[in-house]
């Protein structure tokens, strides 16, 4: 698949802000006029909230369309919002929404992303699709598919993490890892990073989003309000126009190479041990596993349950003990653990599997003999 930029002009990032919610007309174009001058170039608000329970307010509906027309009328900014099915992308169409959104809730359902996909054909608007609320590349990638192949180039991807189970910083884990594979593998695909969503908390947002810089996303979606504290969803992870302003100003955009003879040097001296010491850690990875099967063995001979859950507590308070020794964050212990220990479960399933096969042959051949 070959996409192009939503904005085939441009070549800083793409700044996308405004709040989570249209709220009312007057909290719409109060944003707006506060993000005017700060080199935004999408204003964004739900229309259309999915909420995760009833009974929390689910966005203000079409009429909120019109506030989005006045926007930018006035101000002169383009307007963006999410659409979960075919009436909501006519309805946007017909007030001249200049760019959509797919949510992580609708990116879930390929019946949906289908529905979206035929209702865009013949059309030329840019659509953005935020990753599925759990990490699903092959979903992702799914939903991008569907687009593409209604005839729809001018489209892009939204990083903003995913749920998990468990304490983290993170409202929605980023999983770094899976965007980077989503850049690498349509390198002409935008991927922008929505630190609102990732963060749910505002303290953390510029690290983030220098995190995100340094990872060469190509944008930054914010949720922006007037007065961040009384807004109607997710108040904890919007700051103000004036904050966003001083965010982004203060944010740095790193090269992402360099011809010096020096760097280059440094650099392939510092992967060259990188690439030995990788090795290093297959091997022991390795060794650890070959005992593994060998407690399978044991496991087995005297009918043990194959998870252990006393010892993997124990295992993972060690871990986060040592990795906080070694300055390794929690998040990372984590996701090492867990990889782990899926694959020590997997090894020791699969000799005690065999072990169960090898002795029903025996009895069948020494029934047979």
């Amino acid at each position: 698949m070959e996409f192009s930029p939503i904005f085939p002009d441009k070549k800083t990032p793409i700044l996308i802000a405004g709040p989570c919610s249209a709220e009312t007309e007057e909290q719409v174009l109060t944003t707006a006029r506060g993000l005017k001058n700060e080199g935004i170039d999408l204003f964004r608000a739900g229309i259309w909230k999915p909420r995760t329970r009833p009974g929390a307010f689910e966005g203000i509906g079409v009429q909120g369309l019109s506030w989005l027309r006045r926007v930018k009328e006035e101000t002169g900014l383009k307007v963006t919002t999410e659409v979960a099915n075919a009436q909501h992308v006519y309805e946007c169409l017909k007030y001249g929404v200049d760019v959509l959104w797919i949510g992580a809730r609708t990116t879930v359902n390929p019946f949906s992303v289908q529905e979206i996909a035929d209702a865009l054909s013949g059309t030329d608007i840019p659509v953005m699709v935020k990753n599925p609320v759990n990490p699903d590349y092959k979903l992702w990638v799914g939903a991008l598919e569907r687009l593409h192949k209604a005839g729809l180039k001018r489209v892009a991807a939204i990083h903003r993490g995913f749920s998990s189970y468990g304490d983290s910083k993170y409202r929605n884990v980023p999983r770094w890892q899976m965007a980077i594979d989503l850049m690498q593998e349509f390198p002409g695909l935008e991927v922008i990073c929505d630190i609102s969503h990732i963060c749910g908390r505002r303290d953390i947002l510029a690290e983030t989003a220098q995190k995100a810089y340094d990872l060469n996303f190509n944008g930054l979606m914010v949720e922006v309000h007037p007065t961040p504290d009384a807004a109607w969803s997710d108040a904890a992870q919007q700051i103000t126009p004036e904050r966003f302003g001083e965010m982004t100003r203060g944010l740095l955009r790193r090269a992402t190479t360099v011809n010096d003879p020096e760097y280059l040097a440094r650099i392939e001296n510092c992967r060259s041990e990188i690439d030995d010491l990788d090795e290093e850690i297959i091997a022991l990875v390795s060794r650890r596993m070959q005992l593994v099967r060998e407690i399978g063995v044991v496991k087995k001979e005297k009918n043990v349950a194959v998870l252990q859950p006393e010892r993997f507590r124990a295992l993972r308070e060690a871990l986060h003990r040592r990795g906080a020794k070694s300055e390794l964050s929690e998040e990372f212990i984590n996701l090492l653990l867990e990889a782990v220990h899926q694959e020590s479960i997997n090894q020791q399933e699969l000799v005690m599997n065999q072990v169960s096969v090898i002795s029903e042959q025996s009895t069948v051949s020494s029934y047979q003999g």
